[in-house]
């Protein structure tokens, strides 16, 4: 079967993390979140720490970041600086190969926009109430209401970002993607069912 893609786009607390293992498990797909972080830094040879400080966020270098940088695997330090477009590209090179040899869930990352000229590829975009998600928040990073708040709302802030500037459309507007689902109306075990379903009628699976 030729390999399809699924890139999922998710608030903070949304569930995109479940869902995405759930059809990767289901589909038998190579599943990246932060791991395509460390294939962008083993493939270029920078080390993860760089990729992991910028992950979806822009601005953390300001136009460039200059120091002194440790390659990867080496004892070896690389005097010279890498602006966070440069820090994209590589990241962007790391998706694009991986899709490009086997099917693949990608959450997050400008994912959907960087293989936008996929026909295999399927984007979605998932969200869920306030209240879910500041619950989710709070259990993943055992942190008090008040702390789970301020990472949900920076953590959002920083993704819309990121994603807004380098793909010049705008985070979460249902007309950027696929399928916009609300987990909090049945749940992640039954969004991920849906979703399933969808890839399957959309792929003819």
């Amino acid at each position: 079967m030729e390999p399809f893609i699924i890139t999922i786009g998710r608030q903070l607390g949304a569930g995109g993390r479940a869902i995405g293992h759930f059809l990767a498990k289901e589909f038998d797909m190579d599943y990246y979140d932060k791991e395509i972080l460390a294939v962008a830094a083993k493939e270029s040879g920078y080390c993860e720490e760089i990729f992991e400080k910028n992950d979806e966020k822009k601005g953390f270098f300001g136009n460039a970041f200059r120091s002194v940088i440790p390659m990867i695997g080496t004892g070896e330090y690389y005097n010279n600086s890498i602006s966070e477009e440069a820090l994209f590209r590589l990241q962007s090179e790391a998706i694009l190969k991986a899709a490009s040899t086997r099917s693949c869930v990608f959450i997050g990352r400008a994912a959907d926009y960087i293989l936008r000229d996929n026909p295999r590829c399927i984007n979605i975009f998932l969200t869920a109430n306030y209240e879910d998600r500041i619950s989710r928040v709070m259990e993943r990073h055992n942190v008090e209401r008040k702390a789970a708040r301020r990472l949900l709302e920076k953590g959002e802030s920083e993704r819309a970002e990121f994603y807004n500037f380098y793909s010049s459309r705008t985070w979460g507007e249902a007309d950027t993607y696929h399928l916009c689902l609300n987990t909090s109306v049945v749940g992640i075990e039954k969004s991920g069912e849906i979703i399933k379903e969808f890839v399957k009628a959309k792929f003819g699976l």
